[in-house]
C-alpha cells in the first residue's frame, strides 16, 4: 500500500519516497513508491503532475539517463483481498527507468495543484446549494485543465444559476472553514452526506459548514476564501437536466479578462460604450440583414437578365456556366431553375476557383435528361462528390481544367 500524504495535506508540494517497483509500459515507465503526494487521477479529476529527483547519485553507474524524471501521470487502483481488506496500488507514469530501492524526492506542480483545489472546492459549494435549494443531485462532475462540468438530475433555468453563482461566492467571501476527515462507520452511518455512487472502505468526507456536505476522495483549500471568486460561465440541457460549467480562482479571472477584452474591442469598433454594445451589435445586424435582402434583390434581377441574354445568344440545348466563390447556393439553384424552365438539356452553374475548388448544382431541362447518369459520370471522372435524383443533383468537385469538366457534363 502507498501512503497517500495528500490526505495528510492538500499542502504538501514536495516529498522523499522509496520506489517500490518500476515496470516498463507503452509510453515510458510505471512507479509505486511506498508514498506519494501525487493525487491520481479519480473521481472525475485529472491527477497532479510535477518531477521525481533522483537522490544520492542512485543513477550514477549509467550517467547516460537524466537525473529528473517527468511525472506524465498519475493512476490509483483499488484491490480486493481474500479477507475483504482493500489495498491500494498508485502508480506513476515517468519519462525514465528509475532502480527499484532508490530514494526519490517528489515535486508537485503546486500552481496546478491549486489550481485544480480552487476548482474542486467550488463545485462542492455550488453543488451544496442546487442539493440544498433545489433538491437536485449532482450525477456527473469533470475536472480537466481547462473545464470544470457538473450534471444535475433536475432542470435550472439562467436565472437559477445566476443566483446560485451568487450564492457561491457569497460563500466563499465569507472564508468558512473547509473540513476533510475519515469518520468511522459509526460516525459515517449519523452524516447526511451526499454521493454520486456507492462507496466502500475508508470514505472522506468532506464539510463546508452550512453549504455542504458530500463524500470526497480530492484534494481541497482549507478555507473558502482561497478559492477567490467563482463564474459560472455554461449551461445546456443534458440527458433530462442540465450541465453546467464553471471555472474559480485564476481561470475565472482570466475568463473575465478575456470577455472584458471582447467588450472592449467591440466597443471600439462600434464607437460606443461598453453598456451600449449589445443595442449596437443588434442594429448593425439588422442594418446587414436589411443590405443583404437588397442586393438578393439585384442579384435576383441580375439573374434573370443573364438568363434572357443566354436563351438569346446561346443556341445549344445544354447550358453550365461558371460562376465565382459569391455565386452562393440559392443563387445557383435560381439561375439552373431559370434555364431549365426553357431549354431541354442540362442546365447547371459551377461556382468557385481553381484554387479553392468548385460547387455545383445541375438541373434536368424539359427534356428529361438523367442528371444521375451525369453525376456517375462526374464522381468517376473528376472525383467529384455529390448526388441527387435523376431531376436534379448537386456537389463539390477540385479540378485544375474546369472547361474539361464543363465538356465531359455532354453525355
Amino acid at each position: 500500500m502507498t501512503e497517500e500524504l495528500y490526505y495528510t495535506s492538500a499542502y504538501i508540494t514536495e516529498f522523499f519516497a522509496k520506489v517500490i517497483s518500476c515496470d516498463k509500459a507503452d509510453n515510458g515507465y510505471e512507479l509505486i513508491l511506498d508514498r506519494t503526494a501525487f493525487f491520481p487521477e479519480q473521481g472525475g479529476q485529472g491527477c497532479d503532475s510535477g518531477v521525481l529527483e533522483l537522490v544520492n547519485d542512485n543513477m550514477v553507474n549509467d550517467p547516460a539517463l537524466s537525473k529528473r524524471a517527468k511525472v506524465q501521470h498519475v493512476s490509483i487502483e483499488q484491490n480486493h483481498g481474500a479477507n475483504g481488506e482493500i489495498t491500494t496500488t498508485i502508480k506513476h507514469l515517468v519519462d525514465m527507468e528509475i532502480p527499484v530501492g532508490a530514494t526519490v524526492h517528489g515535486l508537485i506542480d503546486w500552481n496546478h495543484r491549486f489550481s485544480n483545489m480552487q476548482q474542486h472546492t467550488g463545485e462542492h459549494i455550488f453543488s451544496g446549494l442546487v442539493n440544498s435549494k433545489f433538491g437536485y443531485d449532482n450525477v456527473g462532475f469533470h475536472l480537466s485543465d481547462s473545464e470544470v462540468t457538473m450534471d444535475y438530475n433536475g432542470v435550472l433555468s439562467a436565472d437559477d444559476v445566476k443566483e446560485l453563482e451568487l450564492l457561491a461566492n457569497q460563500a466563499i467571501w465569507d472564508n468558512l472553514e473547509v473540513l476533510c476527515d475519515f469518520p468511522s462507520d459509526e460516525e459515517l452511518l449519523k452524516i447526511p452526506y451526499r454521493s454520486k455512487k456507492e462507496l466502500e472502505g475508508d470514505v472522506r468526507i468532506v464539510t463546508i459548514p452550512g453549504i455542504d456536505i458530500c463524500a470526497c476522495c480530492a484534494p481541497h483549500v482549507l478555507k473558502t476564501g482561497e478559492i477567490g471568486m467563482l463564474k459560472a460561465v455554461g449551461l445546456q440541457n443534458y440527458k433530462g437536466g442540465v450541465r453546467v460549467n464553471i471555472l474559480c480562482g485564476k481561470r475565472a479571472l482570466k475568463y473575465i479578462q478575456g470577455e472584458h477584452e471582447i467588450v472592449s474591442e467591440l466597443s471600439g469598433m462600434l464607437t460606443t460604450s461598453a453598456d451600449k454594445v449589445i443595442t449596437s451589435v443588434k442594429r448593425a445586424f439588422e442594418d446587414n440583414a436589411a443590405l443583404k435582402a437588397e442586393l438578393n434583390k439585384v442579384r435576383e434581377s441580375l439573374i434573370d437578365a443573364e438568363i434572357e441574354e443566354i436563351l438569346e445568344q446561346n443556341p445549344d440545348e445544354d447550358v453550365i456556366v461558371t460562376k465565382d466563390d459569391s455565386y452562393d447556393s440559392n443563387m445557383m439553384r435560381k439561375f439552373v431553375n431559370g434555364l431549365a424552365e426553357k431549354r431541354s438539356g442540362f442546365c447547371g452553374v459551377f461556382a468557385g476557383s481553381e484554387e479553392k475548388g468548385y460547387r455545383f448544382i445541375i438541373g434536368s431541362g424539359t427534356g428529361n435528361r438523367d442528371c444521375k447518369a451525369l453525376c456517375d459520370k462526374l464522381r468517376s471522372q473528376y472525383g467529384a462528390k455529390g448526388g441527387g435524383s435523376p431531376k436534379m443533383i448537386q456537389g463539390s468537385l477540385v479540378t485544375d481544367n474546369i472547361e474539361k469538366v464543363l465538356q465531359g457534363c455532354k453525355l
